[in-house]
């Protein structure tokens, strides 16, 4: 897989679950699970990793109003979380981690105040930290 796909995903993972890794009994399974989330939408879609992590309102990291944004463009080399990141983006895309979210290709934040539409009559299949996973 290309470099950029694994770039591209490690900003994405890095933006989404960074926060959560250090948290009790999260650590990399709370990184993997968004990395496969990307994963399950590739399978099923066909489309580029790039495509589905920088598609518009997908990824709250990437967008523009989002505070992540700026740390994600320039992420520090020198954060183990991104090298850990970066590391599980090309086992992902190797297919050397299996998915531990059941096929889930959806997930918010129970930080939200209230449940995204979409979340609505769905039952969530995976839960780790404050990210709640369905399959949709």
């Amino acid at each position: 897989m290309a470099e950029k796909s694994i770039e591209i995903m490690a900003k994405t993972i890095y933006g989404e679950a960074r926060g959560e890794y250090r948290k009790p009994n999260c650590g990399t399974k709370s990184l993997i699970a968004v990395g496969n989330v990307i994963m399950n939408r590739h399978k099923h879609s066909g489309e580029s990793i790039e495509n589905i992590c920088l598609k518009p309102k997908q990824f709250s990291c990437w967008n523009p109003w989002d505070p992540n944004r700026k740390l994600i463009e320039n992420p520090p080399s020198a954060d183990a979380i991104y090298v850990l990141c970066y590391v599980l983006s090309q086992k992902l895309i190797d297919l050397k981690i299996q998915d531990i979210t059941n096929g889930a290709n959806h997930y918010y934040s129970k930080i939200a105040k209230t449940p995204p539409y979409w979340a609505t009559g769905h039952v969530p299949v995976f839960e780790i930290g404050n990210h709640i996973f369905f399959k949709i």
